[in-house]
């Protein structure tokens, strides 16, 4: 498990690039950071793609890839910032400062070599959600494979006509 705290969230690649954990030298700075660069859906949505173009490595985020973030995100951001600590349904998953994302591995994250499932865990989920990773051997480096951690969550209660 690894906590990871930023001052401020990238809005663009070079703010992301100068991060410390931009040298993806760990599978849970890449999750953490690809939850970040996902905060940046609905104010920067092409310097979005270029940050996780950037945390693919050797591959980018195909057209597929920007059609799910869009259906999954377009009305939703709350869902990236749930996953960031003291953000919650009842606050309207309002983040805090500075941002901080809890990034776990379990006994069976590393079940092939290089490659990686980590998990985040959802203020409005019951069961921790996964990224997958690629460990780029030459450099060491792990890269982005799949964001699979956007399926759907509890709605701000404010926004819950049952609450």
């Amino acid at each position: 498990m690894a906590v990871i705290t930023f001052n401020t969230l990238p809005g663009n690649l070079d703010e992301l690039k100068a991060l410390p954990e931009a040298n993806l030298d760990s599978p849970f700075k890449t999750v953490a950071l690809t939850m970040a660069a996902l905060c940046s859906f609905e104010s920067n949505f092409d310097g979005m793609v270029e940050m996780l173009d950037f945390l693919k490595g050797p591959d980018s985020v195909s057209n597929y890839e920007k059609q799910f973030i869009r259906e999954r995100l377009n009305g939703k951001q709350y869902k990236v910032h749930s996953f960031f600590a003291g953000a919650t349904p009842e606050n309207g998953y309002a983040m805090s400062v500075p941002y901080t994302i809890e990034v776990k591995d379990n006994p069976y994250s590393y079940t092939e070599e290089n490659w990686a499932t980590m998990y985040v865990k959802s203020s409005g989920a019951d069961s921790e959600r996964s990224v997958k990773l690629r460990k780029k051997p030459s450099t060491g480096q792990w890269f982005l494979v799949e964001i699979q951690c956007l399926s759907d969550i509890r709605v701000p209660v404010a926004s819950d006509p049952w609450a």
